[in-house]
């Protein structure tokens, strides 16, 4: 291995564009340092769940300059074989480490290429892209973002001119045109292409407010709002938002307010991680705030405190759909094959259909029909899309909205966010939903975990018989398997962005009458619990 490693890194230095990024690896050459140099070279970078994702580091395992030239231009020679030879890409980028040059990099490159690029002005959240590509009538978009992930990684998520990501075939395809591309520093650069001014953020602004008709919330002036961007780039946008529907300005954890790409307060910048939310839960309470709002530093997801209890993706995601539902909003609602079940419950309850996709925003962008188009879709990983005629992805900037907006509703009423969970869950059943989430260091363990389960599943969870399905065998694909009982289900996958087994957990626990919600959670917990212990034996962890 050795013997084809170091020609490879020469190979691969001598044609990098980059004078630092080169410089790594030929460091790493005269080092001898074949173990980090089979890292870098264990193979491309492909696309995932949210796109191109890895570590910022040189070579072509990872987020550099070589590899961010070489997928610009197979994206250019793609769009170029698909028929969109010439047209509009839109381009944005996050405050990460290298975000801005990797933006700049690409425009380079497609306009080069014969495109019409143009490259937002500063960096902004990932729904102003997604709006941006629809809104100005492009062939694609590109937004340089790792969203959530640790501060050392970055991305690059490419959007079709529907404005929403890509799927397969497509996927596989700008991958092979990638493949086909020479040697970075041979690809050609240009610098005709221009930067945008602010009308388009201002639109998104706009568009994000005249489809949630904050006008029918009369109090909405009156609640009072907690909030952390997370070093990321949200605050100036949520702030436009909130103010153009006339709700107060929320009060911003100030450690967390201003982009930070090392997110230095937080251990990761993701909401859903333990501590993530600490500094916001303590403003909320320190200024009494009615709700408390934590969006991830791409601003595409949101998390969502009220009375100190971080509620759960999947109790947002019902909360929403059930308020869009209240408020007449009909057509499809649809959630991820991991998220719970309670959301298809409550639609059904209101007759309205309701569809399970696989995993990603990309395929539940494509729920729907012409007859009842998708209206609302959500995952439990936090994403919700409220308004997919604004933007066709998760966006935690109209989603925050919404909930500030559902929360001054129940407010008028003297109820919470909670409150309605527990109507719902007196009305439908309470659906308990929690995860298994393991960090690995050797991908192997997930890989040997995934065949484990696929070869002898367990036949029965908390007593109950469960049926058994790869969903690998299903169309589309998906890397994944789910066990279904009555009252209990357990999807079991990788993670599509991180290094991380995943056991998504659900139970259903009838509310008696006579023993009422609380002795329904507590049971709730205790199933959730033994399901968590059950499927640890059964993954081999």
């Amino acid at each position: 291995m050795t013997d084809d490693l170091l020609p490879a890194a020469r190979d691969w230095a001598g044609a990098d564009p980059h004078d630092g990024d080169r410089a790594e690896i030929l460091a790493l050459i005269e080092a001898g340092d074949v173990a980090e140099l089979g890292r870098r070279f264990a193979g491309p970078l492909t696309f995932g769940t949210a796109g191109l994702r890895g570590p910022l580091r040189a070579g072509p395992a990872g987020m550099n300059a070589a590899v961010v030239t070489r997928a610009a231009a197979g994206l250019g020679a793609w769009l170029t074989a698909s028929g969109s030879a010439g047209g509009g890409i839109v381009i944005g980028f996050d405050a990460r480490r290298r975000s801005d040059e990797f933006a700049r990099i690409s425009a380079s490159v497609l306009a080069a290429a014969g495109f019409a690029v143009q490259v937002l002005p500063r960096a902004l959240p990932t729904p102003v892209l997604s709006f941006a590509v629809r809104h100005l009538g492009c062939a694609a978009g590109i937004m340089v973002t790792a969203s959530h992930n640790p501060p050392d990684d970055n991305g690059y998520k490419v959007y079709l001119g529907d404005g929403a990501q890509l799927v397969p075939p497509a996927d596989g395809e700008i991958e092979t045109a990638i493949a086909a591309v020479g040697p970075a520093r041979e690809v050609p650069l240009s610098d005709e292409w221009l930067t945008l001014d602010d009308d388009v953020a201002a639109d998104y602004v706009a568009a994000v407010v005249r489809a949630l008709e904050p006008a029918r919330v009369a109090s909405r002036g009156s609640l009072r709002v907690a909030y952390t961007a997370m070093h990321g780039v949200g605050a100036e946008t949520t702030r436009a938002v909130f103010a153009a529907a006339g709700l107060a300005e929320p009060v911003s954890v100030p450690e967390q307010d201003e982009p930070d790409p090392t997110f230095r307060t937080v251990a990761f910048p993701n909401p859903e991680e333990p501590g993530a939310t600490d500094l916001l839960k303590a403003l909320a309470v320190r200024v009494h705030a009615d709700v408390a709002i934590a969006e991830d530093p791409d601003a595409d997801r949101c998390a969502v405190v009220c009375d100190g209890r971080q509620l759960t993706g999947d109790e947002v995601g019902a909360l929403l759909a059930d308020w869009l539902l209240r408020r007449g909003v009909r057509g499809t609602y649809a959630s991820s094959l991991v998220s719970g079940s309670l959301m298809h419950v409550v639609a059904a309850a209101h007759g309205v259909p309701s569809e399970e996709t696989p995993t990603g925003f990309k395929w539940i962008m494509r729920a729907g029909s012409d007859a009842a188009p998708l209206v609302y879709g959500y995952e439990e990983a936090l994403g919700y899309s409220v308004s997919p005629s604004v933007a066709r992805d998760k966006d935690g900037i109209s989603a925050a909205l919404a909930v500030a907006l559902l929360a001054a509703e129940l407010k008028e009423s003297g109820r919470t966010l909670l409150d309605r969970l527990d109507e719902l869950a007196v009305e439908h059943g309470l659906f308990v939903t929690g995860q298994l989430s393991v960090r690995v260091e050797d991908l192997s363990v997930i890989s040997d975990a995934m065949a484990r389960v696929r070869a002898v599943p367990p036949t029965s969870l908390l007593g109950r018989p469960v049926a058994f399905a790869d969903l690998a065998l299903e169309s589309p694909p998906v890397d994944a398997v789910r066990l279904l009982g009555d009252g209990v289900r357990v999807i079991v996958r990788p993670s599509g962005t991180e290094p991380k087994l995943k056991a998504y957990l659900e139970t259903v626990v009838p509310v008696h009458q006579d023993a009422g919600l609380i002795a329904a959670r507590g049971r709730g917990e205790d199933e959730l619990d033994q399901l968590r212990a059950e499927m640890s034996t059964a993954l081999g962890l």
